[in-house]
C-alpha cells in the first residue's frame, strides 16, 4: 500500500508541477500588465481589465472545448486508441478557429458596444476600444495553441506547454515594457502597447507549437484532412460530453464577466481594486488548478484502463489535497494584500476597497479549490459533465449574481458588501458538489 501511495504522489507531482508552472506563468503575464498599467494610471488599468473580459469569454470557449474533449481523450489514452484522439484533436481545432473568428470580427466591428456592456465610464471605454482592436489579432492564434496544448496535457504531455508559456512570458513582459512606456525609441503606447506585446507573444507560442507538432510528437499527429472528416459516433460522443462542458465554462465565464460588469458600474476605483484582487486569486490558485487538471488526466486514464475502484481511491486523495491547497491559497492572498496596496498607484478609495476584497477573496479560494477538483477534475474525468453545468447555473446565476445585482442597484449597499454577495457562489455550490462526489454517480467508462 505504501508503494502504491508513493507511486501515486510521484505521478501527481510529475503532472501538477508543470501545470502549476503554466498557471503561474499565465498569472505572471496578467500581473505584469497590472503592474505596468497600474503605473500608467487607473483608467489604463481598468480599460485593459474590462477589455480583457472579451478574451476571457473566448478563452472559456477554448477551455470548455478542450476540457470536454479531454473527457474523451484521457479515457482513450488509457485504452491506447491514438487514432480516435487524432480525430478529436482535429474536430476541436475546427471549432476553436471558428469561435476565434467570430470574436475577432466582434472586437473589430463593435468594440465600443462591447465595452459599454462592462462600464459606463467614457474615458475607460475609449482606452478599451484601442486595446480591443489590437488584441483581436491574437484570438485565432491563441485558439490553435491552447487547443493543441490542452489536448496534449490530457495525454500526459505537460512539459511542452510549460516551455511554450515560459518563452511567451519573457517575450510578453519585455515587449509590454517597450511598447507601454516607449523604451528604446519606440513611442509610448500605453494600453495599446500592452495589447501589441501580447499579440507578438501569441505568435511566438504558435511557432513553438508548430515546430513541436511537426518535429517531436510522433504518437498523436495533427492531420489537416481530419478537419473535414465525418464520424457520426465520435461527433455524438463529442456533443454528449464536450457540449455540457463548453456550456458550463460559458455559464461560469459569463457569470465572471457579469460580476466584472457589476463592479464596472460601481466606479473606476472598484474596477481597479477588483482587477488586483482577481490577479491575487489567480496567483493563489496556481497549484490548486494544477491539481484539478491532474485529477482529470489521472482519473480519466485510470477509468479508461478499466480500474474503477482505483479511480475512486485517487479521487478521495485529490479532494483532500485540494482542501489543504485552498487553505494555503487563502494565506497567500492575505500576505499579498498589504504589498499590493502599498506599491500600486491606486487612489485611496481603490486601496480601501482592495483591503476588504482581499479578505473576502481569502475564504472564496478555499471553496473554489475543492469545487474545482471535484467538478473540473473528478466529475469530468468520469464523463459526468452535465452536473457542473446545472451547478453553475443554479449557484452562480441563480444565487450570487442575482444577489449582487440587488445589493448593488436596488439596495445600493457599499462596494465591499456587494463583493461578498457576488463571490458567494463557491460556498453555495460546495454542499451539492460534495454530495455528488460521495454518490459516485460520476464514475463511468465512456470509451467505445
Amino acid at each position: 500500500m505504501k508503494t502504491e501511495r508513493k507511486q501515486f504522489y510521484k505521478m501527481v507531482f510529475a503532472l501538477v508541477l508543470p501545470m502549476a508552472l503554466q498557471n503561474l506563468i499565465n498569472v505572471g503575464v496578467t500581473s505584469a500588465d497590472v503592474i505596468m498599467l497600474g503605473k500608467v494610471g487607473e483608467n489604463a488599468l481598468s480599460a485593459s481589465s474590462l477589455a480583457g473580459q472579451v478574451y476571457f469569454i473566448l478563452s472559456l470557449v477554448y477551455f470548455g472545448l478542450t476540457s470536454g474533449a479531454a473527457v474523451i481523450t484521457a479515457q482513450y489514452w488509457g485504452k491506447g486508441d491514438t487514432r480516435t484522439i487524432e480525430k478529436i484533436l482535429a474536430y476541436s481545432m475546427r471549432v476553436a478557429v471558428l469561435a476565434g473568428a467570430v470574436f475577432t470580427v466582434l472586437a473589430w466591428v463593435i468594440p465600443a458596444s462591447l465595452m459599454r456592456l462592462l462600464t459606463n465610464d467614457e474615458a475607460i471605454i475609449r482606452e478599451g476600444v484601442g486595446y480591443l482592436r489590437v488584441i483581436a489579432f491574437s484570438y485565432i492564434i491563441s485558439g490553435i495553441t491552447l487547443v493543441y496544448l490542452n489536448i496534449m496535457r490530457s495525454l500526459e504531455r505537460v512539459v511542452i506547454a510549460t516551455v511554450v508559456y515560459s518563452v511567451s512570458l519573457v517575450t510578453n513582459v519585455i515587449l509590454n515594457a517597450i511598447f507601454i512606456f516607449g523604451l528604446f525609441g519606440c513611442p509610448a503606447m500605453g494600453v495599446k502597447g500592452a495589447a501589441l506585446g501580447t499579440v507578438f507573444a501569441r505568435v511566438v507560442e504558435l511557432i513553438i507549437v508548430l515546430l513541436y507538432a511537426w518535429k517531436k510528437n510522433k504518437d498523436v499527429r495533427f492531420h489537416v484532412g481530419d478537419l473535414f472528416l465525418k464520424d457520426k459516433n465520435l461527433t455524438r460522443d463529442f456533443y454528449t460530453y464536450a457540449g455540457p462542458v463548453i456550456l458550463n465554462e460559458l455559464a461560469w465565464g459569463g457569470g465572471m464577466a457579469m460580476i466584472t460588469a457589476i463592479m464596472g458600474h460601481l466606479g473606476s476605483a472598484a474596477v481597479a481594486a477588483n482587477s488586483v484582487a482577481q490577479v491575487s486569486r489567480q496567483l493563489s490558485m496556481v497549484v490548486a488548478f494544477g491539481v484539478a487538471g491532474a485529477t482529470a488526466v489521472v482519473i480519466g486514464k485510470t477509468i479508461g484502463e478499466g480500474k474503477e475502484e482505483l479511480a475512486d481511491l485517487y479521487a478521495r486523495r485529490f479532494v483532500r489535497l485540494s482542501l489543504w491547497l485552498g487553505i494555503a491559497g487563502g494565506i497567500v492572498i492575505l500576505c499579498v494584500s498589504p504589498i499590493a496596496r502599498q506599491y500600486l498607484s491606486l487612489t485611496d478609495e481603490a486601496r480601501d476597497y482592495l483591503r476588504y476584497m482581499m479578505y473576502i477573496m481569502a475564504y472564496f479560494v478555499v471553496a473554489q479549490s475543492v469545487n474545482s477538483t471535484m467538478v473540473v477534475g473528478v466529475f469530468r474525468a468520469g464523463g459526468d459533465t452535465k452536473f457542473g453545468l446545472v451547478l453553475d447555473l443554479a449557484g452562480l446565476w441563480g444565487g450570487a449574481i442575482i444577489m449582487g445585482l440587488i445589493a448593488a442597484f436596488v439596495l445600493h449597499l457599499p462596494v465591499p458588501i456587494v463583493y461578498i454577495f457576488v463571490l458567494s457562489d463557491e460556498l453555495l455550490k460546495f454542499p451539492f458538489a460534495y454530495h455528488r462526489y460521495r454518490s459516485k454517480k460520476w464514475l463511468k467508462n465512456i470509451t467505445r
